[in-house]
């Protein structure tokens, strides 16, 4: 090689050299900005997602609470609606009414029995049988 090619060699790698430093030197500024615009920007994104996904919870929480009060609603007026037809069923039903206490008094054969006397008054355990203490126990 001849020191022509060669001094236009280095020529050229110092202008390609410098062309990189005066572009390293324009660039990283640019670089900086850009990558804080971005930066800025991915924060926006990811607040505005969460603050959707909190209203998106909010209202899924409302639309809950609307069925569950529907649903508590209709609950009710099935029972209000089965108390009353109870109530009619048991109305001038005297006999269902006594078979039904004596069945309950058979289902609990320790429960005590007050029977009034003709002032109104229970005979508080006066003949009490003394094996129902027993079996009490």
């Amino acid at each position: 090689m001849n020191t022509k090619s060669v001094i236009s060699l280095a020529s050229f790698v110092l202008m390609v050299f410098t062309g990189l430093v005066i572009l390293g030197l324009w660039g990283c500024p640019q670089y900086r900005v850009y990558s804080q615009r971005m930066e800025g920007e991915a924060l926006l994104a990811h607040a505005q997602a969460s603050k959707e996904v909190a209203v998106a919870e909010a209202r899924a929480k409302m639309e809950s609470a609307a069925m569950l009060a529907a649903a508590d609603t209709i609950r009710a007026h099935g029972v209000a609606r089965s108390n009353q037809i109870i109530g009619e069923s048991l109305r001038n039903n005297e006999a269902y009414l006594h078979w039904l206490w004596i069945d309950n008094i058979e289902k609990n054969p320790q429960a005590v029995i007050y029977v009034p006397t003709e002032a109104n008054l229970p005979i508080l355990e006066a003949g009490r049988k003394p094996w129902l203490k027993d079996t009490a126990r």
